[in-house]
């Protein structure tokens, strides 16, 4: 129920319009109800690119790792609840939008929402409310808050000095040229693999609070959510005799039907279940979530992600000036968001980078772990003392630590 919920902006705020582009909204949906899933995609995959999980760990690894979500829609059957505290306390993650769904809406749901700071809350079929509606929301107020930053840090941005501009010039138009046979070569394996795009383009915030197009190889199907929705009826999805539910949600096979005494009859939940439908339900999902993950992938886009060649078009980033070899890492919306405060926005005063200090710092440090307190202050610091003799010791380092396990 949207009118329940606290919003970031108070709805009788005067907010200038601001232009927002369309979206596709990047969605992280965590449920362990396929079928919910299912109907989820019917209802909104035309306007959603939809990253499916089952378990909170694994929803928290790809927001950590690789899917810079635009919102987090988590049900409460999936450790919805543990996943939204688990965000809210993370310096990194704790603004991005978060939508809990509920099987049933209640005013203690609404309250334990509220509470945990969730943007919204829905039931699970979306009975009451418009999430397309909220989304939208969520993607102005971003733009809105942005906007603002961008006037607070305008006359602290120090811009980028010729020599910066010069080196990244010179280094990545080289780079292009000598690449650019690998660069077509790869364009032309991913155009025949799949349809769509060569390009994946990403929202960023750079140095100026100025927000632009990351840009990477696709590596993923544009059409995989279409595909989803056409595999629901295939037969290895569809039931083809469901076992009679009681009254009481007991699940039964045939033998227990028909008064027989199969002894396989086990409690799940506080419901009864025969073990029989109990692995047979879990064969069929863990066929089906195999099938699943087919698409998601491209052939030849894992390969571009574990050897990090999905990464070359950020040269074209540099070349053009939305970023720079050295500087702070430019940082999704809502990551951003977090820094907006007086000691913390000073980090977007300096140039945004592919490399920057604090990750040859952690490097150097042997630091395994780096809290983001430590990674701002880090940023604000290159931003404040950065100059020709510490980008250079900056690249310097960068090309040890690309050897390690971890990525810069």
């Amino acid at each position: 129920m949207i009118e329940t919920m606290d919003l970031a902006i108070h709805p009788t705020t005067p907010v200038r319009e601001t232009r927002v582009p369309a979206v596709l909204f990047r969605v992280v949906y965590l449920n362990r109800d396929f079928e919910q899933y299912m109907y989820f995609l019917q209802k909104f995959g035309e306007s959603m690119q939809v990253e499916y999980f089952d378990t909170k760990q694994g929803a928290m690894d790809a927001l950590e790792q690789y899917f810079p979500a635009d919102v987090v829609i988590g049900h409460e059957n999936a450790l919805g609840w543990e996943l939204l505290e688990q965000i809210r306390n993370s310096g990194k993650l704790g603004n991005i939008p978060f939508v809990i769904l509920v099987d049933k809406l209640t005013r203690s749901a609404v309250q334990r929402a509220r509470l945990l700071r969730a943007d919204d809350i829905f039931d699970a079929k979306f009975k009451n409310g418009d999430l397309l509606t909220r989304l939208h929301y969520f993607n102005k107020r971003q733009w809105y808050i942005a906007e603002r930053a961008s006037q607070k840090i305008k006359f602290q941005s120090a811009g980028i000095p010729l020599w910066k501009r010069g080196i990244d010039i010179a280094s990545t138009g080289a780079a292009l040229i000598l690449l650019a046979p690998l660069l077509l070569l790869v364009a032309l394996l991913i155009r025949l693999d799949s349809k769509g795009p060569v390009i994946y383009r990403s929202k960023r915030v750079g140095s100026g609070y100025r927000i632009f197009n990351l840009l990477k190889f696709r590596t993923m199907r544009t059409d995989a959510d279409q595909m989803m929705r056409k595999m629901a009826a295939f037969n290895m999805y569809n039931k083809t005799s469901e076992p009679l539910e009681s009254e009481d949600g007991s699940q039964l096979c045939e033998e227990c039907r028909a008064g027989n005494n199969c002894n396989r009859r086990l409690f799940l939940d506080g419901k009864e279940i025969c073990e029989k439908v109990f692995q047979a339900q879990k064969d069929k999902k863990a066929a089906f979530m195999k099938f699943q993950n087919d698409p998601r992938i491209t052939r030849i886009g894992q390969f571009l992600r574990n050897s990090s060649l999905d990464e070359l078009p950020q040269l074209w980033n540099i070349f053009r000036g939305d970023m720079s070899l050295v500087g702070n890492r430019p940082l999704p919306l809502y990551e951003a968001e977090k820094m907006t405060t007086d000691d913390k926005i000073m980090r977007f005063a300096g140039p945004a980078g592919l490399t920057g200090l604090w990750q040859v710092t952690k490097r150097g440090k042997g630091k395994a772990d780096m809290s983001e307190e430590e990674r701002a202050q880090l940023d604000v610091t290159y931003a404040k003392e950065f100059s020709f003799m510490m980008d250079l010791k900056i690249i310097l380092k960068t090309f040890p630590a690309l050897l390690q396990s971890e990525n810069v």
